[in-house]
């Protein structure tokens, strides 16, 4: 599989998701990681899909119109914001709740995306 940068990746034995920083190629094959596509897995978008608002401080990012559970068992690991070579990344914990302030002005290009720990990759 050539991987490129920003890519994520999960281990479907441990569960582990890894973002590439320097592309290459991992070997096919028992083992392999899976290359985590944005928006494919069957799951409520209004919940995961993320919202951007423009407010005074840069940028309030919601994890879908309707909020996403923030359980033990169900929550949102991680939001992060792409913006050409710059990545800007907020960690959640179960419990917190699913919106985030990044101190950046959005605009078109941008990539704003979302990892469920049930549900994947989901990107505005």
């Amino acid at each position: 599989m050539i991987t490129n940068r920003n890519d994520l990746l999960k281990c479907n034995d441990s569960k582990i998701v890894v973002e590439v920083v320097a592309p290459g190629t991992f070997p096919d094959g028992d083992g392999a990681p899976l290359l985590l596509k944005a928006n494919t897995v069957d799951a409520s978008q209004e919940k995961h899909v993320p919202v951007v608002e423009s407010i005074p401080e840069g940028m309030l990012v919601k994890i879908g119109s309707a909020p996403h559970p923030m359980l033990d068992a169900h929550f949102i690991e991680f939001v992060e914001v792409i913006d050409g070579k710059d990545v800007y990344r907020h960690y959640f914990n179960p419990g917190d709740a699913p919106e985030t302030v990044f101190k950046l002005k959005y605009h078109p290009g941008m990539i704003v995306r979302e990892y469920c720990n049930i549900h994947g990759l989901w990107q505005k």
